[in-house]
């Protein structure tokens, strides 16, 4: 377990981390920085919460690196007006993340273990724009949405117009995209007057998508 007095080191190395590869953002920096990551990842790993890794959380699930994370977040342009769709809750922490940065944030989570906690640490943050929802984020209810940006948090073999149809105009969408089992390219898809524009962006590894709610764990 880290120390109070090692703390502020660790957090100093995160953001600088950050800055060197490449994050220029301000208010994504400001974010990442405020954002305690610590609340977010299991009590055994806190002492790990401000290095650049992911790290293992409940249902085999993970919390990706700050990096990707601030990569994400940074790819979607995020203006204080804007709605947010989140597909994988996970741990919260990118939800936290958004909520800093956007008007409000409905974020989809399929194992209710993962849902239930991410409400409470959401909370406890001071998250009040977020929304946890626990559904399947691949076959959402049509009443849902249109949003202004789209983030996904787990691998998809393609991105599904279940989701791009739920772009407002000039909308964002980001998300890993790839086999399961491997390397993922992450891409961003942005809703224009003449269609879908897509552009990949970096090589990630995330866990897969996977359809319908999970059994209880």
């Amino acid at each position: 377990m880290a120390t109070a007095d090692q703390m502020p080191s660790e957090k100093l190395m995160f953001q600088l981390s950050l800055r060197r590869r490449g994050i220029s953002d301000q208010a994504v920096l400001r974010a990442m920085e405020d954002v305690p990551r610590d609340v977010f990842v299991a009590a055994e790993d806190r002492a790990a919460a401000w290095r650049d890794t992911a790290l293992g959380i409940a249902c085999g699930q993970t919390i990706s690196q700050p990096f990707v994370v601030a990569y994400m977040t940074e790819q979607l342009q995020l203006r204080p007006e804007h709605r947010v769709l989140e597909v994988g809750t996970g741990s919260g922490y990118q939800a936290a993340i958004l909520s800093r940065l956007c008007h409000s944030v409905l974020t989809v989570e399929r194992f209710r273990t993962l849902a239930d906690s991410a409400r409470k640490r959401l909370e406890q943050v001071g998250c009040h724009n977020v929304e946890v929802m626990l559904a399947d984020g691949l076959n959402l209810a049509g009443n849902i949405g249109p949003f202004d940006r789209i983030i996904v948090t787990a691998a998809m073999t393609e991105i599904p117009a279940s989701l791009t149809e739920r772009l407002q105009p000039d909308g964002i969408l980001v998300a890993p995209v790839g086999p399961p089992n491997g390397r993922q390219t992450l891409v961003r898809v942005q809703m224009t007057g003449e269609g879908l524009s897509r552009r990949e962006l970096v090589e990630v590894r995330f866990v897969p998508a996977l359809p319908g709610l999970a059994r209880e764990m």
